[in-house]
């Protein structure tokens, strides 16, 4: 959402990877479609509104057989798309979670009071629902679309990322984290 400025960039990180991209975007965000025009991607529009409601409608149009929830903002690094494909392909995982809090991990995006957020949020649903992850709130995702689907997604905002991890729990999927850095974001 309204991302003409860093959407470009991160556009251009991924374009060597063999990779199919979809943006979803709203129908107004005119700034943003005019950025990315010319770039080898498919633009979904959005019918309804919201962080969550965007993800949902870009995994339901997805037709492939794997699937990443990636930022347009720069702050999610490519560099860790294939590490984590490989671990549901070589590893036998379904999905996999990107984790700024793990060794080898970090966040130049958070200051003290977003990290104790996160870090109070994922103890709670380790606590709670025996989730067993290292960051709750961190939507950067590597997944079989099929598990994804399987999950009937139905947050419409951020409340998404706590629910794929909950719904993946409870359906005893194999899943696990991988370290990322979360970088600062490239604009806007």
């Amino acid at each position: 959402k309204e991302e003409p400025n860093s959407l470009p960039k991160v556009l251009d990180e991924v374009k060597n990877l063999n990779l199919k991209k979809l943006v979803v975007l709203a129908k107004d965000d005119y700034e943003t479609i005019d950025a990315i025009k010319n770039y080898d991607c498919e633009i979904l529009f959005q019918n309804g509104t919201g962080y969550g409601n965007a993800i949902r409608e870009g995994i339901n149009h997805s037709k492939t057989k794997y699937i990443s929830i990636f930022y347009a903002d720069g702050s999610t690094d490519p560099k860790n798309l294939i590490p984590m494909l490989n671990k549901i392909k070589n590893d036998k995982n379904q999905i996999i979670f990107g984790s700024r809090y793990e060794k080898n991990a970090g966040s130049y995006d958070d200051d003290f009071i977003t990290r104790f957020g996160n870090y109070f949020f994922t103890l709670l649903g380790n606590i709670l629902f025996s989730t067993n992850i290292s960051d709750i709130l961190f939507t950067y995702i590597v997944a079989e679309k099929s598990k994804i689907d399987q999950l009937k997604l139905t947050s419409d905002d951020y409340c998404l990322c706590v629910e794929i991890v909950l719904k993946a729990k409870k359906f005893n999927f194999i899943y696990t984290t991988h370290p990322c850095i979360e970088r600062a974001r490239f604009a806007d």
